[in-house]
């Protein structure tokens, strides 16, 4: 494990497809406490940036790595870029950014990722997943990414209009030095649009290798069905 890493995690009480969201409870913990104590198995540089007093008291007893970062970012990336500063990193640390509503990511994908990461040329490294049903191609909360022969990223969707397309899953990372290029960036029309903040960064040019990860991987929560699922998922576990 290379010991120049920190993994932040972007959350904010205002998610508009389901209230409250990181404070949901998924079978007797928030959401926001299981993603943050999958991720501290990783790494004990584990941090959540928030601008919600409700959800750093909801971490108060599991952990202190809460960093407090203003309500007006329009994105995890920006909030990132503010909580990396004031936790002081080096420009060359390798930065995860991991979605607060993605509890169940396997440890060996993060870890594959970060084998990648530095072994092969990107800006920036994302994962994804292979598609196992027709019903996530249509699922405007799937997000989908196609890659070219050298799994570099050429396109994110939200829609079935992809030619061959995987499952994008919610963790990116980069050096603290090319995340202050991207917030220097201003969002682009579809950035606001579709809501992907990656394409910010692929339609300036920026190179996203996708790391691709063969197992399924249980839905993050956007939806009540999510949360309904991922306690049926947790019960068989």
């Amino acid at each position: 494990m290379n010991e120049n890493l920190c993994i932040i995690i972007p959350s904010r009480i205002g998610s508009t497809r389901l209230k409250n969201k990181p404070l949901v409870d998924i079978k007797g913990e928030t959401l926001i406490q299981r993603v943050f104590k999958n991720a501290y198995q990783i790494s004990t540089q584990t941090f959540v940036a928030t601008d919600s007093i409700l959800i750093r008291d909801n971490l108060i007893d599991i952990t202190d790595n809460v960093v407090m970062t203003s309500e007006d970012h329009i994105s995890g990336t920006d909030r990132i870029h503010e909580a990396a500063n004031k936790l002081s990193l080096d420009d060359d640390t390798l930065i995860l950014n991991l979605q607060g509503d993605e509890p169940f990511i396997p440890k060996q994908l993060i870890l594959n990722l970060i084998d990648d990461y530095f072994s092969i040329s990107c800006d920036v490294i994302t994962a994804s997943s292979n598609l196992y049903s027709d019903a996530d191609i249509l699922n405007p909360n799937c997000v989908l990414v196609e890659v070219d022969d050298n799994n570099f990223a050429t396109k994110f969707s939200r829609s079935e209009e992809l030619t061959n397309p995987k499952r994008h899953i919610g963790v990116y990372g980069y050096s603290l030095n090319v995340l202050k290029k991207l917030v220097s960036l201003s969002p682009t029309e579809n950035e606001l649009k579709f809501k992907l903040e990656q394409l910010r960064f692929i339609e300036n040019g920026y190179s996203i290798y996708v790391s691709n990860y063969e197992n399924q991987i249980p839905h993050g929560i956007d939806t009540t069905e999510d949360i309904k699922n991922a306690n049926i998922y947790l019960s068989t576990k």
